[in-house]
């Protein structure tokens, strides 16, 4: 949620602002804005919209000149997505610009000491009271900003990513860190600003992360000078050599990300288990495992927490880690988890499974369940994200960025580091033989092929979506490790087609949503020949009887359910506990075709963020 960009240096800052915000647009916003110094006074810029629009609006109402600025795209909060209440936003004296990710939770409170004070408000935010804060208190204190700012910072409750700056001192930018991430990209003479390092990987490979309650005082020809805003206690900084090239932040060719990153799972999921899967030795190794067996083999349960999409794929892993491993699993949403008073030992293990490792839900489980004692496992794709570091022990998915709002590589990557997990615990604990776990690794090994195959149903899909465009609403239905992939399909095609879609194990379809079938109501039935076959053919039967339009997922060469179905989209043939790294491929594809046909913004769908950063 939210994005930030910023800039000093010998550069023009406009240009590197702009095509930054435009590298951030996929984590959801729907308002931007930028704040450039000319060299003597600030030119603001901001509008509802999108970052086009910012830059039209920017090109004929200011000045562009200058090699200091800040730009933001907003997610609404605090009041509703308009020219106003976007950032960057002023403080009452205008000397100080502020841009900020995340929520003050107290700010009311605060809002109206200000008000006493003399000071006015213009905006419904809670960041224009943040950077009044911080100027109430450089003044009254007389402090320098960076001391302003920690000292506001220890008043306030809540979440954050902020850049200030102030004009009378045009060498610096003061950031800091909580809850929402934060990078600095470190070049030769100039300093960037990120929410990732997205924005700034063509210009500098060298990058330092925020950790949680830290700032950082960024000066021109001088070293970045980090504290910690609780006790002003020095921390240094630890500059990271950035794996990330700017080939994979861009669209090569397809027409959006979200399909770009649907073709590129064959390499993902390879990637994921590139030297971790050694099918011809027999070997599983991975390193956060091996190095704390005994505390896998010994939970008395596993509980997995997330949100969305990851969510999904911690339903999957319960079928996988209770199927092979023989460990009791909960899958929880870590929204709800946080709340509940769960009941948490240290004899449990928690994997908390997040593409980006700053879902702000899933770090308050992780938070949790440590002071419960709970050994903890993160699954995640970004290298030194959040999650990456508060947790125990963890793996990657080396999934590449992924850039598209819907996921659909973190799904199927996250899926197979879990199977990889699951399938090293069943050969340790001695549930499986020497020979079932070699068919195992076998055929994981050959999945990313089998993927490419499933991705050659393309242009089916696409005619069997110029039948659907226009339907209302849609019913998936899936069994065992395939109603995960059920519940997977409904999101993307709500999410970025806003068709209204349901996901329901295929036997439930009789106990409620059986009433809303009718000859308009396309259902999409995942019907492989593994797992409850027959039960799941009754069940399209019955859809049949009600004229529902099937759309059915199946095995390469069926012939019963092909007889039934309006629609056939065939996978190829493999072990039941992998199917779902098959089976969302078609329903991917789906609601792709679909949105783009409904002229929806497929990478960048209404109301949602790629990070959730804040409740």
């Amino acid at each position: 949620m939210c994005g930030i960009v910023g800039y000093i240096g010998h550069r023009d800052a406009y240009p590197v602002i702009m095509k930054g915000l435009q590298r951030l647009e996929y984590r959801g916003y729907d308002s931007a804005g930028i704040a450039l110094y000319d060299g003597n006074d600030i030119n603001l810029s901001k509008t509802k919209g999108k970052v086009a629009d910012l830059h039209k609006k920017s090109q004929s109402t200011i000045s562009l000149k200058g090699s200091l600025g800040l730009g933001h795209t907003r997610w609404a909060t605090h009041g509703e997505p308009n020219d106003v209440n976007s950032h960057p936003h002023y403080s009452n004296s205008g000397n100080l610009v502020i841009i900020h990710n995340g929520i003050i939770e107290n700010y009311d409170a605060i809002k109206k000491e200000l008000i006493k004070r003399g000071y006015t408000f213009s905006s419904d935010t809670d960041t224009e009271v943040l950077v009044n804060l911080i100027e109430e208190i450089k003044n009254k204190e007389n402090v320098k900003l960076g001391q302003a700012v920690q000292i506001a910072l220890n008043e306030v409750v809540g979440a954050y990513a902020i850049a200030v700056f102030d004009k009378q001192k045009p060498d610096e930018i003061v950031v800091a860190k909580l809850g929402s991430p934060l990078a600095i990209g470190v070049g030769e003479g100039e300093f960037f600003i990120a929410s990732d390092a997205s924005p700034f990987i063509e210009y500098t490979n060298n990058a330092m992360y925020l950790e949680d309650m830290e700032m950082a005082i960024i000066r021109l020809g001088k070293e970045i000078k980090l504290r910690k805003i609780k006790d002003d206690a020095v921390a240094y900084p630890s500059i990271q050599e950035l794996k990330l090239n700017l080939e994979e932040i861009e669209k090569g060719g397809f027409e959006h990300f979200m399909l770009k990153e649907i073709y590129e799972q064959p390499r993902a999921i390879l990637d994921t288990y590139r030297g971790r899967l050694l099918a011809k030795q027999g070997i599983i190794k991975m390193a956060g495992v091996d190095e704390n067996l005994e505390k896998l083999l010994n939970a008395n349960r596993i509980i997995i927490v997330a949100c969305g999409t990851s969510w999904h794929a911690g339903l999957v892993a319960e079928y996988i880690f209770e199927d092979l491993a023989r460990i009791p699993v909960e899958v929880e949403y870590a929204s709800e988890f946080r709340y509940r008073n769960p009941v948490i030992t240290d004899k449990d293990v928690l994997i908390a499974i997040s593409q980006s490792g700053e879902t702000a839900d899933t770090l308050a489980a992780i938070k949790l369940a440590k002071e419960k004692g709970a050994f903890v496992f993160g699954v995640c794709n970004v290298v030194g994200s959040s999650i990456a570091r508060e947790t125990d022990a963890g793996a990657y998915t080396h999934a590449g960025p992924e850039i598209g709002v819907a996921s659909t590589k973190a799904f199927t990557t996250q899926i197979t580091v879990l199977t990889l997990i699951a399938l090293k615990l069943a050969k340790e604990k001695g549930v499986f033989t020497t020979t079932r776990f070699h068919e195992y690794l076998t055929e994981l090994e050959q999945i990313p092929a089998k993927v490419e195959k499933a991705l050659q149903s393309n242009t089916l899909v696409e005619i069997i979506s110029e039948v659907y465009k226009d339907s209302t609403n849609c019913l998936y239905l899936g069994r065992g490790y395939n109603f995960p992939v059920a519940l997977e399909g409904a999101l993307k095609l709500k999410e970025i087609s806003y068709i209204h879609a349901e996901g329901y194990p295929a036997a439930e379809m009789k106990h409620g949503p059986i009433a809303l079938i009718d000859e308009h109501m396309p259902v999409v039935v995942i019907a492989t020949n593994k797992g409850h076959y027959e039960k799941v053919v009754s069940n399209i039967q019955e859809i049949k009887s009600r004229k529902g339009k099937i759309i059915a997922v199946v095995t390469e060469g069926d012939q019963q359910v092909k007889e039934l179905a309006d629609h056939v989209i065939e996978i190829p043939e493999t072990l039941e506990s992998l199917t779902p790294l098959l089976t969302t491929i078609p329903l991917q594809l789906l609601s792709y075709h679909i949105a783009v046909m409904r002229g929806c913004n497929v990478d960048q769908p209404r109301n949602l963020a790629k990070s959730v950063t804040v409740e």
